[in-house]
């Protein structure tokens, strides 16, 4: 079991040895031109165009809320797309975050981080753009990640790491 390691940082600069993967929330529409993403495009294109591509081809693959996408952006990195939110405004039905969702997606994600021997990085998830709440993401990381002996480290870009 490991506990979830908090730093202040920039998550699209992982820490650490060995192979990592870069752990974030996308919407199922689509749509990728906000938040964290812009910070992922800036240093690769492959994941937004993974992601595009991904969407684009739904009706002939898995692409949907939970499901998970790993693209390789380096030789010992990796950027997961993991769809945990559906749209992408605060509307009349709530937040964009789905949780269970992006509970289906860590527990594929820990089988994936497991083959490959990664650690799992990432910011905030599901907390920015997709309006979630910190205090129900963190048990499914906890849970999901850090209880099966995934590393985890989580980002806090500007400001201090507080739980």
């Amino acid at each position: 079991m490991s506990e979830i390691t908090y730093i202040r940082g920039d998550a699209t600069a992982p820490s650490g040895k060995g192979v990592k993967v870069i752990a974030h929330v996308c919407n199922n529409r689509g749509g990728w031109g906000k938040g964290f993403v812009l910070a992922l495009s800036r240093r690769w294109p492959e994941p937004e165009k993974a992601y595009r591509a991904w969407h684009r081809d739904r009706a002939d693959n898995d692409f949907a809320l939970g499901a998970v996408q790993l693209v390789q952006v380096g030789r010992h990195l990796w950027v997961a797309n993991m769809i945990g939110q559906h749209g992408t405004r605060t509307g009349s039905k709530g937040v964009p975050v789905r949780y269970e969702a992006i509970d289906t997606a860590l527990a594929a994600l820990a089988e994936r981080a497991t083959g490959l021997g990664a650690s799992v990085h990432m910011p905030r998830i599901g907390c920015g753009l997709a309006g979630g709440k910190w205090s129900r993401v963190e048990p499914l990381v906890q849970e999901r990640l850090a209880a099966r002996g995934i590393p985890v480290t989580v980002y806090d870009h500007g400001q201090e790491s507080a739980r």
